[in-house]
């Protein structure tokens, strides 16, 4: 409402020596087959700490949001590793928002309701994106405990066409 940006996301991005910048799209999967996006999604999490205390030190006090893969909601290292590396670079654990998309969210309830929970004990921000793509139910979402629900991109492209639309974002 002030016009200050309050948070921003982390979006990973990989410059190849041949093809340039590629988008996630195109090596998630990659590294999703051969069994790396667990130590990838871990190294984005740590990056994403050590960036909030640098901005810290600067000043600027931003929330950072972080996607996690199914992989890494289905390992049981995930919430000792973000607490460790938000321990390790002094970073509150409210600028942390971790966020699944709904579908994945929906895919695997209990692996999502274990990872949840045990981030929501740590403090962390959690969220569900892309809502109202999939097939999942409110009494389902309810389950979690995330405090967000970032709605698909369809429903806010047609905001000032669609009198439905706006009836689903004002709900």
């Amino acid at each position: 409402a002030g016009g200050r940006i309050i948070g921003v996301e982390a979006l990973l991005r990989w410059q190849h020596p041949q093809r340039g910048l590629l988008g996630p799209a195109l090596f998630i999967p990659i590294a999703e087959r051969f069994g790396l996006i667990n130590a990838l999604g871990a190294w984005v999490i740590d990056e994403a700490c050590r960036q909030m205390q640098a901005w810290a030190e600067a000043g600027l006090h931003l929330r950072v949001a972080v996607n996690l893969s199914v992989h890494q909601l289905r390992d049981a290292a995930l919430v000792p590793h973000i607490e460790a590396a938000m321990r390790r670079h002094g970073v509150d654990s409210q600028r942390l928002l971790c966020e699944v998309t709904e579908s994945l969210a929906m895919d695997d309830l209990a692996a999502t309701q274990r990872s949840f929970d045990g981030l929501a004990r740590l403090g962390v921000y959690l969220s569900v994106d892309d809502f109202g793509t999939g097939h999942s139910s409110l009494a389902l979402l309810r389950q979690l405990p995330a405090r967000q629900l970032k709605i698909d991109r369809s429903f806010v492209r047609d905001l000032e066409h669609s009198e439905a639309a706006r009836s689903v974002v004002d709900a």
